[in-house]
């Protein structure tokens, strides 16, 4: 099986959802509300930075050329 590049954007993303969907369980499940005025913007804080980050390592694998192993 060929190995592929980590996506690291995906990677945040989908860490960020099921820890969002964590969240409401919990919540739900012990009769407590999520605050959206919190978690609306901190979910395009950490997208944003996720998108940042996977941009950068982008541009540095730019310059290496691929390795086989």
């Amino acid at each position: 099986m060929r190995k592929h590049r980590l996506d690291l954007f995906s990677l945040i993303a989908g860490g960020l959802f099921t820890v969002l969907a964590v969240l409401y369980l919990v919540a739900a499940l012990n009769d407590q509300s999520v605050n959206g005025r919190i978690v609306i913007p901190v979910t395009f804080i950490v997208l944003g930075v996720g998108g940042l980050a996977g941009a950068v390592v982008a541009v540095a694998r730019r310059g290496r050329p691929d390795r086989e192993e």
